[in-house]
């Protein structure tokens, strides 16, 4: 279908710089100081929007051409990324930074509102995309739409993109958020071409915004399943929210890791993702959907707790390989599954609160990261203020692996697919 080759295509491109933006963000804060706290500022702007905005996303999705949406949100990701990229030129070359404060204010105030618009766009942009795809893909069809819609996310976001990332860095700081503005209207310049079989429910005369959310919350809270999935999910994305906040300084500290070396290591780690992708909809059917969660779900304390004692790149793109390999096996049979339960009418809203849950735990793990870093330099010294968030990122998923083992046992069957 010429939709989903449309839609695919310019998934690639918004992926390819949300890739590049993985290793920009935060190693661009790390050349404006050295303090964790602070730097954890960015990527709080970044998730930060998943907590305040995803509601009226959510409405927004169900009462508005959700194609139009997804243009409008592409070009405000490129105007946020233009605006640092000017930022950053105007403010070249950059003083070194001071492990307290900030050297440049205006620069970090430039880059910490860029990273808020480009979160407050993806919000919005990535809630009427979910609630989209049902429209150009039959119901039957969306294992196999969402594994090759996570392949070339893993391909942009994190094979080509970082390491595409770490190379612009390298010829000019302001360059790769100029590559990603271009990037994001590209995308949405193909979804505008995109012509779908019905619309949301647009058109309905209801318009009272306090009724239309509680029966999006009605629904979730009706469905055991889709609660648990979104909770899940919300903790996991708090732990590797942890992990890749502290692999960034771990990789600059423990292993003396540059930009370009940090990049490759997660462009190994995407073929992880890149595998799940191609093979995820035949390891389902060969392990049965309840199995393939309790392994996905378990994978990640070992995962985790390997980049600890990684002695360099390779070992650490291994470990976060395996983890990514997993992680997208999971979000493949969820997000397929929440799709084909939730109703067209509902599915903006539903799939704001449920995003609200599973990705409102991101800036928090952030931040959480931050601080244990802080707090834990006195008595274990900085190496091991480092290693701490990603300990606690593996025994948080061991813990939650425990406490869901059972459930998922009791609400997936019948609810997915069963494997053929």
């Amino acid at each position: 279908m010429k939709g989903l080759r449309y839609f695919i295509a310019a998934t690639g491109l918004a992926n390819l710089a949300d890739g590049i933006a993985t290793v920009t963000w935060i190693w661009v804060a790390t050349l404006l100081t050295r303090d964790a706290g602070l730097i954890a500022l960015v990527p709080v702007a970044l998730r930060l929007p998943w907590v305040i905005c995803a509601l009226p996303a959510g409405l927004l999705a169900d009462r508005h051409d959700r194609r139009r949406i997804i243009v409008a949100m592409d070009a405000l990701r490129a105007a946020g990324f233009a605006l640092a990229a000017l930022a950053l030129w105007r403010a070249l070359p950059l003083p070194p930074a001071p492990a307290a404060g900030v050297s440049s204010v205006p620069l970090f105030a430039a880059l910490c509102l860029a990273a808020l618009t480009v979160g407050v766009a993806e919000v919005f942009r990535d809630n009427a995309a979910q609630s989209f795809l049902p429209a150009i893909v039959a119901p039957a069809d969306l294992e196999r739409a969402n594994a090759r819609l996570w392949t070339v996310e893993n391909i942009g976001n994190a094979l080509i993109g970082p390491a595409l990332g770490a190379s612009l860095l390298g010829l000019a700081l302001p360059l790769p958020f100029g590559v990603n503005a271009l990037a994001y209207l590209l995308a949405g310049a193909l979804v505008a071409r995109i012509a779908t079989r019905r619309g949301p429910a647009a058109a309905r005369a209801l318009r009272n915004w306090r009724r239309e959310l509680a029966e999006g919350w009605a629904y979730l809270r009706g469905s055991p399943l889709l609660r648990m999935l979104a909770v899940t999910t919300g903790f996991w994305n708090m732990f590797d929210s942890m992990v890749m906040f502290a692999l960034v300084l771990l990789a600059q500290e423990k292993l003396g890791l540059p930009a370009q070396s940090y990049g490759l290591v997660l462009a190994a780690a995407a073929l992880g993702g890149i595998a799940s992708g191609l093979v995820g909809e035949r390891v389902v059917r060969a392990m049965g959907t309840v199995p393939l969660m309790r392994v996905a779900c378990l994978s990640g304390a070992p995962c985790f707790a390997l980049l600890t004692v990684a002695p360099g790149a390779m070992t650490l793109g291994l470990a976060l390989g395996m983890a990514w390999f997993w992680g997208t096996t999971w979000n493949i049979v969820s997000v397929s599954t929440r799709q084909r339960l939730v109703p067209d009418a509902l599915r903006g809203r539903v799939n704001s609160l449920y995003r609200l849950l599973a990705w409102g735990m991101m800036p928090v793990g952030a931040l959480l990261a931050g601080q244990v870093i802080r707090w834990g330099e006195g008595p274990l010294g900085r190496i091991g203020a480092l290693e701490a968030p990603i300990w606690l990122a593996a025994a948080g998923t061991l813990a939650l692996t425990i406490r869901v083992w059972q459930p998922l046992g009791r609400l997936l069957p019948g609810a997915a697919p069963a494997p053929n």
